[in-house]
């Protein structure tokens, strides 16, 4: 019997049946493999993963390769999820050994944590290239007999690369850092454009998006072109982000009968997802079409926002406030057999018009789009998205029939991370449109993360919690997101409490995972030690501890009064800029910090004026903060005289607004004094989509 039955982790308890004698990551497992002097073989994964259920069903659920583990080395499980930390560093360990990375990770440590053989999923039999699993195994165990010595040195030489390489980027303090107001900061509007250049180029003129298949979502990317639009006014950008928004919300990566967003699409035409849903992908996107419906006022923008906030409202959401982690890929053995449809099933199940109405909608009149008969629910590329009534009846009656069938399974495990990166966006979609349902329910889960993941002996957030259990201590991005949570929420709801814990999470944010003239370390001084701290800096899945910190900072700096935070969001800046010079996309989610640090505008709203806070909702102002509701909040209050608003950049400020007119007028003077900065600090170039017969490769900046 292994020892996982009584883990929080859903991911780890999946295994809790096994033959393997499993182990979970800590001191015990670790004594057991110094005592026995025996390698760790490392299985890393997470609970929706689909190639991770594969690889149990077919390896660790047979016996007799269970038994070659049991004997010959010490089995740790690790859910990634709770341990970004272990993770990277493991991570980072297999891609420079295999090339390339992925889950379910296969890697084979020394008693004392250093990796020297890695991989990601093995089949159980030579296939496809690989080895099988069992002759693996065997040739790890023969090769720690026969060869032992050469692999310690292995070993510690790839420790040695990684440890350096995790480094955080250390371009050292900058002297005489000063406010992001006195525009010091590095580039902001320069690098935007660059980005934006380069995605440009990138771009997959045919199916949208900027990568081949598998094509991820990348939210950061849309991100930073609405934002260069919203600044610049430039059309590529926006023509960019929009046509990506609406090949994924046409396409087959998207729940067309419940909303939200799969993980990635294995095609290039974004038809045939792999059909896992994380909850911070839906966090990322909502955000996304958020602002693309502010920015150009299309309805079929906020119908994705809406059904996203309620896909994951409904089934993500948990007693208490939480929201799960994800929801699996399989269902009955399957993968996405929740999702597919057969035509005949449609036509038993509708009246013939609203029958023929959804067969041509969802396009299910052609060839089968997935294995067999079946098909993937999706819209023609570049099809509207707004359903007239008769397919929004079919809709709803297909949605009600899938409702009977078995569910995929839901990891329950709430990840801060993930929780307060939903409750940011939710928070964010509340303001725009005013919807008191969304307010409550982003306040609602930031009470949840109070009561239940700081640890009420020290305040020390927590990375997870799982039916009633706390996870491990949260890491650098846990703490980011918190920042910008809290932060939000004092901005649409104008309460002081929620200003308090952006600062005090801000303080401990800095304390725990900050040095000067570095990104930020994934784990905080007080961690359990690995053989290397990793920094977290890059993009990936989700924006970087770093990225996400730098923007945080710089707005809660703003509205604080506060230095520290700005100097600290400049520094963060800064250095994550020098990981990658040249070409910004790689840290992308830093750029949007560096926007705000060149141009940031405080609003401030005295008063009870709500006639003056609806005018400012629907508008998106990227490089904007707002301050409004109890003045103990935020000391950009002190001096304001009541019934006014403020508009204020690079510490001066335009006459107090006494109407919506006057507001409007000074925002609009404020953004055309922002783009013009912009076009000074840009040298600007056309962008235009690629001609001729150039080489036009999309390339993913990422692993």
């Amino acid at each position: 019997m292994n020892r996982l039955a009584s883990e929080p982790s859903p991911y780890l308890r999946q295994h809790a049946a096994n033959p393997v004698d499993w182990y979970p990551w800590g001191p015990e497992a670790l004594a057991r493999a110094s005592e026995l002097d025996l390698p760790i073989f490392l299985s890393i994964g997470y609970a929706s993963c689909h190639w991770c259920h594969v690889m149990a069903h077919e390896s660790f659920e047979d016996t007799d390769i269970a038994a070659y583990l049991n004997e010959h080395f010490v089995s740790v499980k690790v859910d990634r999820e709770e341990r970004p930390d272990i993770d990277s560093i493991y991570m980072d360990a297999v891609q420079a050994m295999a090339g390339r990375g992925g889950w379910p990770m296969t890697v084979f440590l020394t008693p004392d944590t250093r990796p020297f053989f890695g991989g990601t999923y093995f089949p159980p039999e030579d296939r496809h290239g690989l080895p099988g699993f069992g002759r693996l195994l065997r040739a790890v165990h023969e090769a720690w007999r026969d060869r032992r010595e050469e692999l310690e040195r292995q070993a510690g030489a790839l420790a040695e690369a990684i440890e350096a390489a995790g480094s955080p980027g250390r371009t050292g303090p900058r002297q005489g850092a000063r406010s992001p107001y006195s525009g010091t900061s590095p580039g902001g509007h320069e690098l935007l454009h660059r980005a934006v250049g380069e995605l440009s180029r990138r771009f997959d003129e045919v199916d949208a998006g900027f990568s081949p298949a598998p094509k991820f979502p990348n939210p950061q990317l849309v991100e930073i072109c609405l934002i260069h639009h919203r600044l610049s006014g430039g059309k590529r950008a926006l023509d960019m982000a929009s046509r990506t928004l609406a090949a994924m919300a046409a396409g087959g990566i998207y729940d067309h009968l419940g909303g939200g967003f799969a993980r990635y699409s294995t095609d290039a035409t974004w038809s045939v997802p792999h059909f896992e849903k994380m909850l911070y992908d839906q966090a990322g996107l909502l955000r996304c079409y958020l602002h693309a419906w502010q920015s150009t006022g299309e309805r079929r923008w906020l119908q994705v926002v809406e059904e996203t906030a309620a896909y994951v409202l409904q089934d993500l959401a948990l007693d208490g406030g939480g929201l799960a982690s994800s929801e699996d890929a399989d269902s009955e053995g399957e993968e996405g057999r929740f999702y597919l449809w057969e035509r005949s099933e449609l036509e038993q199940l509708l009246p013939p018009d609203l029958a023929r109405a959804a067969i041509e909608w969802y396009g299910l009149g052609g060839p089968p789009n997935f294995e067999g008969s079946r098909y993937v629910l999706r819209r023609p590329p570049g099809a509207p998205i707004e359903r007239p009534e008769a397919v929004e009846q079919a809709r709803v009656h297909l949605a009600r029939a899938r409702a009977q069938r078995t569910r995929p399974a839901r990891d329950n495990k709430v990840v801060t991370e993930w929780n307060a990166m939903f409750c940011s966006a939710l928070a964010e979609a509340a303001w725009a449109t005013a919807n008191p349902t969304w307010e409550s329910r982003a306040i609602a889960i930031a009470d949840m993360l109070l009561r239940d993941l700081r640890r009420p002996t020290d305040g020390r957030w927590l990375r997870s919690w799982c039916d009633g259990v706390p996870g491990p201590l949260a890491c650098a991005a846990d703490y980011a997101w918190l920042v910008d949570a809290f932060t939000r929420l004092a901005e649409l709801t104008g309460k002081a409490h929620f200003a308090e814990e952006a600062r005090s999470a801000a303080r401990e944010l800095l304390r725990l995972f900050y040095e000067p003239g570095s990104v930020l370390h994934m784990t905080g001084n007080d961690a359990e030690a690995l053989f290397a701290r990793p920094a977290d800096a890059h993009d990936g899945a989700t924006p970087s501890a770093t990225s996400v910190a730098a923007c945080a900072l710089v707005r809660l700096g703003a509205l604080s009064c506060d230095q520290r935070m700005t100097d600290a969001a400049e520094e963060l800046i800064h250095a994550a800029l020098a990981l990658t010079p040249g070409n910004p996309l790689p840290v992308a989610g830093v750029l949007p910090a560096a926007v705000l640090a060149d141009d940031l505008v405080e609003v401030v709203v005295a008063g009870r004026r709500p006639d003056l806070l609806d005018a400012l909702r629907p508008r998106f102002e990227p490089a904007a903060v707002m301050a409004w509701g109890d003045p103990a909040a935020w000391p950009l209050f002190d001096g304001r005289e009541e019934g006014y608003a403020y508009v204020c950049r690079h510490m001066t400020c335009r006459a107090p607004s006494a109407t919506v007119e006057e507001l409007l007028g000074a925002l609009s003077e404020e953004s055309a004094a922002a783009a013009r900065s912009h076009a000074r600090n840009t040298e600007r170039p056309a962008l235009h989509p690629p001609t001729g017969g150039g080489d036009s490769a999309i390339i993913d900046p990422w692993p």
